[in-house]
């Protein structure tokens, strides 16, 4: 199953929701799609405007992949629960958002991280879909629970005040 995330931003993401429901025409696999604000309606991908948050989460962890907008809590959450995103980030110029911040925003984290997969124009994301697990393979080897160091600085940090 693959699932897609837009966001709850209030502007339409139709070019994302419109690739994902031809994608899903043309092959045999389960898309659903959460659409958020976006006009078009799906034909064949299973949709819902919003889904509870808690059912996001069982989706993304049921997920062979998750694709989201680039809003940082949209894909940080496949993140944590060990999944590697494919991340298109909304543009201005399809009146996605209201600049292309998260094209930038986006490109650092991939730079940085190394973590995401970032897709800008969708008519290249048949391509990654199809090599999904050749592209992330390397990239599992560097993911690491962020949580999971936090709470040890800060055990570090508690025994210190404590003593």
């Amino acid at each position: 199953m693959i699932f897609v995330t837009v966001g709850t931003h209030e502007q339409p993401f139709n070019r994302l929701v419109e690739y994902m429901d031809w994608w899903s025409q043309e092959h045999d696999e389960e898309v659903v799609i959460q659409t958020g604000f976006s006009t078009y309606e799906p034909r064949k991908a299973i949709w819902s405007k919003l889904y509870p948050y808690k059912t996001i989460i069982e989706m993304v962890d049921k997920a062979r992949i998750v694709i989201t907008h680039g809003g940082p809590s949209s894909f940080i959450m496949p993140l944590q629960i060990g999944k590697i995103p494919i991340v298109v980030p909304r543009k201005h110029e399809f009146d996605e958002h209201v600049n292309d911040h998260q094209v930038d925003f986006c490109e650092k984290v991939a730079e940085r991280q190394g973590n995401i997969i970032v897709v800008e124009d969708v008519q290249k994301l048949g391509d990654v879909l199809k090599n999904y697990d050749e592209i992330v393979g390397p990239m599992q080897n560097g993911l690491t629970s962020n949580n999971e160091k936090f709470c040890k600085e800060f055990e570090k940090i508690v025994d210190e005040l404590v003593r």
